[in-house]
This record gives structure tokens, C-alpha cells and sequence, in this order.
């Protein structure tokens, strides 16, 4: 059974991500360490952004694309709040609730405890187990928490957690963070709770940024009930989110772009059973399974020393001993198609074949 850490860390490196390997990588590697989805923003979508830019002069109104991604999700507008990014929904978070014993539930995402401590909150960790498959048991989570974080489906585990057991951490004085980041790479969004309104508590965060190639433009939102939406928005500069960024979301939250959306989840489902197969071709490497998001959390021995090996030979995976409840023997890898996966293991025998 999971328990909680002592407050007083961290000793992991929070604000280490993806982006950082691929930075210091250099021209000309194949990445695998970022999870934003290859060969994204798809045309048509540039358009829209393009075609924003005649109102540069004017200040951004989010109107029309709050309106949008609330009707996307069968709710009313009140109930959504745009962000410059899931990352400004954390800081927002750490800002505007009052929180007396926040707990993350990691290995996960951890920008959500740098945002709390960079506040000022002494943050607790639920460390969940491997040997459990990192899924959160029945009273992991303290009683008294009034302010959970979790992944859905987890970065960097892939793990999905089932819709009813995340359900049972909410109640009455707790919010409860589902961070939904990566669940539009699911096919179907089974078990999301963004369109739920009867969980007394609940935010769940969107980015648009994995599945449609933003990450420079910095486009999520938040969904919850309106005074805490309220809230959010108190903490908010004036305009946080510009004028092109609000365009990709009423662009990305029409019915055809969601139709893409499912598509491309199909197949990022069909490419993740195809690296899966050729990651089983090696002996003595762990895969976390099941998997249910764009990338899979790996073990093996000397996993940092294969990392710098995989450098040499044009691949950049993600280091996993920066995310709390994983070690050095741990590595991240983005799902990409079925030829540069082929070229990674491929690489990945050489590699290991040299150590």
C-alpha cells in the first residue's frame, strides 16, 4: 500500500522536461522524448492560427473559443477557464486554492508540486508501487487531503485509472486534480471525468498541446464548477491567453478536428502495440503495462549509460529518474510510426549490445 512521504523534499529535479534532452541534443535526432504527437499542427489548423493574425492589433477575447470547448464537453461556459497551457493551470491552482495538506500521487507529472511549492505549500507525495503497476489502491490517498493531484492517463507511466476509482477520491472540502493532459490520445476518452458535474471538488485539466503540436502556441483549459473556475480567473493576468492560441481551440474543439482527434488516437494505439512488440524482442528490459498513453515508461539496467548510447546513434529518449518514485534504470520513450520504431530498436540492440 502506497504511503505518504515527509513534506520536506525534494530531492528530484521537478522542473526537468522532455523538451530539456531535446534542446541539449542538437540538429538531427529523432525524438522521442517529448510527447507532443509527430508531423503536428496539421495543416488546416495552421490556417486558422494564420488567419488569426490579422487581429494582432486587437485584444484577445475568449469568448467564442470558451464557448467552444465547453460545448465540446456538453457543459456551460461558466464551468471553463482557458490557460496558457495545462502548466499555467497548475500555477493558478497553487495560487487560488487554499490547500492545508496538498498530495500528489506521483510517479507523474511534476509540475503540479513545483507549482505548490513554489507558492509556499508543503506538499506530501503518494509514491505508487511497480509492483502494483503504479495503479492507485483503495485508501492510498490520506483522509484528510484537501487538495489531490493525479494523472490520467499518468505521465510518465501510461497507466489509465479507472473513471469510478478516481471518483472515490472526491468529497466534500477536497479538490480533487485530474490531470488529463494526454486523454484525447485515448481512444474513445474512456474514463475521463470531463464532462462529469456531480463530483463535488473536481478540475480536470485539458492541454491541446500533445495531439495537435502546440507547445509553442500554450493552449489548455480547465474544467470545474464556477466558483472555483471564479476562482482560477482571479489569479489570472488580463489576457493570458492570446489571440491565436484562442483560434487553435475553437478550431481544435469543432466536431471535425474531434473526428481527427479519435483518428489519430487509433493510430497512436496501433503504433504504441508495435513498440511494444519489438521492445519484448529484449531480455532483461521492463515495459509498464498496460499502456494507455502516447509513450511508454521503461526499465533496464545501466538504463542512463543506453541513454547516452541511443544519443550517439540519432535518438533522445527521456531520462525517468527526474519524476519522484522512479530511479536511473528508468526511461520514457514517445510512440512514433512503425519505421522510426523499427530504426529505434534497431539502435537500441547496438546500444545495449556495446554495454
Amino acid at each position: 500500500m502506497p504511503t505518504p512521504t515527509d513534506p520536506v523534499q525534494p530531492a528530484h529535479d521537478l522542473r526537468h522536461h522532455g523538451d530539456a534532452e531535446v534542446r541539449d541534443a542538437g540538429a538531427g535526432l529523432t525524438d522521442l522524448a517529448v510527447n507532443v504527437r509527430a508531423g503536428t499542427p496539421p495543416a488546416w489548423l495552421k490556417d486558422r492560427i494564420a488567419a488569426s493574425l490579422d487581429d494582432l492589433a486587437a485584444y484577445p477575447d475568449p469568448r467564442a473559443a470558451r464557448e467552444a470547448v465547453a460545448v465540446r464537453h456538453g457543459l456551460p461556459a461558466g464551468r471553463v477557464l482557458l490557460t496558457a497551457g495545462a502548466a499555467e493551470a497548475f500555477v493558478l491552482m497553487a495560487r487560488a486554492f487554499p490547500a492545508r495538506r496538498p498530495v500528489i500521487v506521483h510517479p507523474q507529472f511534476t509540475e503540479p508540486e513545483a507549482a505548490l511549492r513554489a507558492a509556499g505549500h508543503r506538499v506530501e507525495r503518494v509514491l505508487l508501487d511497480v509492483r502494483d503497476g503504479f495503479r492507485l489502491g483503495p485508501g492510498a490517498v490520506p483522509e484528510d487531503a484537501d487538495l489531490v493531484v493525479v494523472g490520467n492517463p499518468t505521465n510518465p507511466t501510461s497507466v489509465l485509472h479507472p473513471a469510478e476509482d478516481l471518483a472515490r477520491l472526491a468529497r466534500p472540502g477536497r479538490v480533487l486534480v485530474v490531470d488529463e493532459a494526454f486523454m484525447d490520445a485515448v481512444p474513445g476518452e474512456r474514463e475521463s471525468l470531463a464532462g462529469h458535474t456531480g463530483l463535488p471538488g473536481l478540475v480536470v485539466l485539458r492541454s491541446l498541446t500533445k495531439t495537435w503540436g502546440l507547445a509553442g502556441l500554450r493552449i489548455g483549459y480547465v474544467l470545474a464548477e464556477p466558483d472555483r473556475i471564479a476562482a482560477l480567473e482571479r489569479a489570472q493576468p488580463l489576457w493570458p491567453v492570446s489571440g491565436p492560441a484562442l483560434a487553435a481551440a475553437e478550431a481544435c474543439s469543432a466536431p471535425t478536428a474531434l473526428a481527427e482527434a479519435a483518428h489519430a488516437a487509433h493510430r497512436v494505439a496501433a503504433d504504441r502495440a508495435h513498440l511494444l512488440a519489438r521492445l519484448a524482442e529484449f531480455t532483461g528490459l521492463e515495459v509498464c503495462e498496460p499502456a494507455a498513453g502516447p509513450f511508454l515508461l521503461i526499465r533496464l539496467a545501466g538504463a542512463d549509460a543506453v541513454r547516452e548510447r541511443l544519443r550517439a546513434r540519432g535518438f533522445v529518449v527521456r531520462r525517468g529518474d527526474t519524476f519522484p518514485g522512479l530511479g536511473p534504470d528508468w526511461l520514457r520513450l514517445a510512440v512514433r510510426d512503425r519505421a522510426t520504431t523499427d530504426r529505434f530498436a534497431e539502435s537500441l540492440a547496438k546500444a545495449l549490445a556495446e554495454g
